[in-house]
């Protein structure tokens, strides 16, 4: 797959600019972000990119006091695991029970929980905080034999978490035909044979329900898909939700509470925001 490698120069270049930075972009099709020294530098596939989006998108900014200049680049097909390895992906420890790591990683640290992680673009690695705080969820939930719903799964990263704490039946879906051949990729690596991948987005589900649904999407889908979810989960069932900043947890929440679901926990990294509702 071809892509446009966007380099963007920002000031201020704080950590909480380059999130906020990530996650608009993100909504405009870009899946994959790498800090540089100048700011941030974005990856989007050829299919999705448009100058006219991302020049608009850049002019009506809510932080006023972020300047944004940027680069284009168009990219031919390569390796994009040769890629990670050279420059971007490096192994992930969280909660100090996980580590989540490439293929071409040697001497990781031994932990409970091990996952091989070939990204080729997808985004969910583990190492942005919301993937990361999900993944903390799933760690402190017994899964044993429960269903498992991974929304928006990209790399599968938490399917196969799941898979490897004993939930069963687990489904993955994605709108993205990329994230969905790199999630069956990564599923094959990890031996979690038991893991269904779908093509597409919450209008697949229909009559299955869930023991356990996490979906790390962004504000505007999950706002969409709640009624979908809330379908989808019986008493005793829980929802976790991420891939919003955390100005956003109120109308998420809120949302929630229309339909019979109401706010348990939550978790907060930065900027962003991880929340749990359950079935009123």
């Amino acid at each position: 797959m071809d892509y446009y490698e966007i380099q963007l120069t920002i000031n201020p270049n704080t950590e909480i600019h380059r999130d906020v930075l990530s996650a608009l972009l993100a909504g405009i099709g870009f899946e994959s972000f790498v800090d540089s020294e100048q700011g941030l530098t974005a990856y989007v596939p050829e299919k999705l990119y448009s100058e006219e989006r991302l020049s608009s998108l850049l002019k009506d900014l809510p932080l006023p006091d972020l300047s944004v200049q940027y680069q284009t680049f168009y990219i031919k097909d390569k390796n994009w695991n040769e890629e990670w390895e050279k420059h971007f992906f490096q192994p992930i420890i969280i909660d100090n029970q996980v580590i989540i790591h490439s293929s071409f990683h040697k001497d990781i640290p031994k932990l409970k929980y091990d996952i091989v992680i070939d990204p080729k673009m997808a985004f969910g690695t583990g190492h942005h905080a919301t993937t990361a705080m999900m993944v903390s969820y799933l760690l402190e939930t017994e899964l044993k034999g429960k269903s498992v719903l991974d929304m928006g799964c990209g790399t599968a990263v938490l399917a196969i978490l799941a898979a490897m704490k004993g939930a069963n039946p687990i489904r993955a879906i994605d709108n993205d035909e990329w994230a969905t051949q790199n999630a069956q990729e990564n599923i094959r690596l990890n031996k979690a044979s038991d893991i269904k991948v779908d093509l597409g987005d919450a209008s697949l589900l229909c009559e299955d329900t869930y023991d356990y649904i996490f979906a790390n999407i962004n504000r505007n889908i999950l706002l969409n898909d709640l009624p979908i979810y809330a379908k989808c989960m019986h008493p005793g069932s829980s929802l976790f939700l991420s891939g919003f900043f955390k100005e956003d947890a109120a109308i998420i929440v809120e949302t929630g509470k229309k339909y019979g679901l109401k706010p348990v926990s939550e978790k907060e990294d930065g900027q962003w925001k991880a929340v749990e509702l359950k079935v009123s």
